[in-house]
Parts: structure tokens; sequence; C-alpha cells
């Protein structure tokens, strides 16, 4: 699928991985809709890029299908591509000093990364459905990003590997599912990237996270990201899988 001229929805396009994304589909020639839940920095990245931004909380299945229906009617078309970057990253262990426990961290985590996954998925995937087929047979591409923490899980990381782990479960049955629409989905598994996740650690952190990743032997650009969601988008035969983008790493227990 050729990216000119497509309208591509980014969420979590604010900042890091989606805000590498929206601003690298832009310069293919796409016209992006960014939906993030900070307004303020959605706008400046949209204004940016020649977009247009919607204050979104992915979680709320309503309010997201009413920006996705708002991002069709503001363009004239509905979205051929969808990417999820939205998402959080809290960590807990499961019992915690003293028998602290920490649901409210893992319902938080599952609402925003994994039900927001699925809410913009089905939104997006509802009104692709409606559009007439490209040259190709293809109405439209989702990708969604889960992490590699899905396989190597650090302690405290159990809320964040379930949903992530969830996300790459359900890429397989969703392109089943969606493929007699002529709709893929893949998934991205990122490693370990330059975000404002990572840029809040103190350097010397940095140092020996840097320091478990073979080759290149530093964290990935978000630009690397938005590279590969490209490429996916341009590779019709890409479906139904999820991709490690990684550097090769493992992540350690701890």
């Amino acid at each position: 699928m050729r990216i000119q001229d497509q309208v591509a929805i980014v969420t979590g396009g604010g900042s890091g991985l989606g805000a590498a994304t929206a601003r690298h589909l832009a310069g293919q020639g796409a016209t992006v809709a960014i939906l993030d839940y900070d307004g303020a920095r959605a706008e400046t990245v949209a204004a940016e890029i020649g977009g247009a931004a919607w204050q979104v909380d992915v979680s709320d299945e309503s309010a997201v299908g009413a920006a996705v229906d708002q991002v069709a009617d503001r363009f004239g078309q509905a979205a051929r591509i969808a990417v999820n970057c939205a998402g959080v990253g809290m960590a807990a262990r499961i019992v915690g000093r003293e028998g602290k426990m920490s649901f409210d961290v893992f319902e938080r985590t599952l609402r925003v990364n994994l039900f927001g996954t699925y809410n913009v998925m089905s939104h997006a995937a509802r009104l692709m459905s409606e559009l007439d087929p490209t040259e190709t047979g293809e109405r439209g591409v989702i990708i969604n990003t889960a992490s590699v923490a899905y396989q190597d899980g650090q302690l405290g990381q159990a809320a964040y590997a379930a949903s992530k782990g969830a996300i790459a479960a359900m890429c397989l049955p969703a392109a089943r599912e969606f493929a007699r629409s002529g709709i893929r989905v893949m998934a991205i598994a990122p490693g370990l990237f330059h975000t404002p996740m990572m840029e809040g650690l103190p350097e010397e952190v940095t140092a020996q996270i840097t320091a478990n990743i073979p080759f290149p032997a530093r964290l990935g650009q978000p630009e690397e990201y938005a590279l590969m969601a490209a490429q996916i988008i341009e590779n019709s035969y890409l479906n139904g899988t999820t991709i490690r983008l990684d550097g090769a790493v493992r992540l350690p227990p701890r």
C-alpha cells in the first residue's frame, strides 16, 4: 500500500514513537491525525506536519469511536492506516513490600495499553471495511505496538508484559478476521528506545541498560520504529505477526 495521499491515524503521536511515526508518514505524503491524551503535545506535532490533533483517552471506547469518525469527516475519507503507539509503562511488583497489592497498576496498564489498542483497532477497521479496495485489494493496515517485554518481561513488569503480550497474541486472530475485508494487522515489539520514558533515567542507568544491547550497542531511535511502520504499510505480504525491533537484545530478569 502506498503511503502518499492516504489518511493515517497515529495514537500517542504527541511524543516518542508516535511523534516520529506521525512525522515520517507525513513526510511520505500522508495526512496524519494524531490521537493523544496530551492534547497540547498532539497539537504541536500536528501543526508541525500539517495534520490535525484530537485529545483522546484511548481507553474510552466511545471517545475513540467519535474521534475516528471525526477524522473521516475532517479529511473527507476514512483512514487506511492506523498505528497504535499510545501506552503507559508503570512498574510494580505483583505483591510488594508488606504485602502491598498492585491491582490498580495492573488495571490501569491494561486499560490503556490493551483496551486502548483494541478500541482504536476496532473503530479504525469499522471504517476501513467500507472503503473501496486499492489496486492490490487492500482496504487498510493496522499496526499495534507490543514490546520485547511480552517475551522478556522483567521483575516488576507483570502488568506491562501482560498488556503487550495480549497485543502480540491478538495480532493473528485479528488479521484472520479482517482478511475478508482486505485489512492487514501487524505488531511491532520495540526493544529499548530513546523515548521520554527512557530520557527520565539517570545516565549511569541508561549506560547499564545499553550495555546489554548486542548491536548496535545503543538505544533505538524513534525514527527507526517509524521506518519499520512505513515498511509494514508498503509491504502487502506482511500480515498477522509481531516483529521484534531490538538490536538483538534479550532483557535480563531485572
